[in-house]
């Protein structure tokens, strides 16, 4: 069959669950998948055939996208910063609004004005906030957290391919009482961060009804969700540990839920954090929090 052809098919059977752009955008990142195919390459060859074995590949990935799983975890990987990432079930797929989160950072005085530079990332996932740091800092000194060990897995092999070297501990950040703590070869330093930044959980269990199928049905639940009752467990925790172990030229950076701005801001008002800045997205939603002690 001319891949063309299949095309047709392709498109028949998704436009009744995705709008036409995204389902393009789905085909051309098959064709370089199971091809090695760019766009360029498929309109430069109209007449190219597809064997039997690869429709069937094709025909098992459609089953999967009629189902609403990501793409991302059907091909293994995701880019974000410039940077290529393995992502699967055990880790979230990085989001546009979070390569602001890196930008916002790498954009700070302190990381262009500060030699060596330390930082910590908390609820580290993918790793690709910590990687992509480093990617860009590479005098930086890198740490990343995270409670989940298969995560951490996903994590290492990030921070392999794309050549950055990042200390990964594994920890339930609700259960650390003092950062300096921590395995890594910078606790001797009594405020050993310049930067922490966090993207921690953040959903409530009330916003479930407005989180896609595609989220809700396949991304894990343990990086997304916070109960209704304690929506700002993490950041109350993260900047407790803040206060004890950032340097005092440091820097707290959050991304958070959108609906949550005021209420993250006056928690870190609270606890006596200065300088605080709430910062909207692309989308125009409130999404990200920078402070200081």
């Amino acid at each position: 069959m001319l891949l063309k052809h299949y095309k047709g098919h392709f498109f028949d059977s998704l436009k009744n669950i995705q709008d036409e752009q995204e389902i393009e955008s789905f085909f051309f990142i098959l064709t370089e998948y199971l091809h090695n195919l760019k766009r360029v390459d498929v309109a430069l060859n109209p007449n190219f055939e597809i064997s039997d074995a690869a429709i069937e590949k094709w025909n098992a990935i459609l089953v999967d996208l009629q189902q609403e799983k990501p793409i991302q975890y059907i091909t293994g990987e995701a880019w974000f910063y410039g940077l290529r990432f393995e992502v699967n079930e055990n880790t979230l797929i990085p989001r546009p609004e979070t390569e602001e989160l890196v930008d916002w950072i790498l954009n700070s005085p302190i990381t262009q004005n500060l030699t060596p530079i330390t930082i910590l990332d908390i609820g580290t996932g993918s790793g690709c906030i910590p990687i992509s740091l480093k990617a860009n800092l590479p005098q930086a000194n890198v740490s990343a957290i995270d409670v989940s060990e298969k995560a951490l897995e996903v994590a290492k092999r990030n921070a392999v391919s794309n050549k950055v070297e990042i200390n990964f501990i594994q920890a339930n950040i609700l259960e650390v009482e003092d950062l300096s703590q921590l395995p890594s070869p910078i606790t001797h330093y009594p405020s050993p961060y310049n930067i922490i930044v966090s993207n921690p959980p953040y959903v409530r269990n009330l916003e479930k009804e407005e989180i896609k199928k595609n989220v809700l049905n396949y991304e894990p639940h343990l990086a997304l969700f916070v109960e209704d009752t304690d929506a700002l467990l993490f950041y109350r925790k993260i900047a407790q540990l803040a206060l004890k172990n950032l340097s005092s030229n440091g820097l707290l950076f959050f991304e958070i839920n959108q609906y949550l701005g005021k209420e993250t801001v006056e928690l870190l008002e609270n606890l006596g954090f200065k300088n605080i800045e709430l910062k909207k997205d692309i989308y125009g939603n409130d999404r990200m929090i920078k402070c200081s002690i």
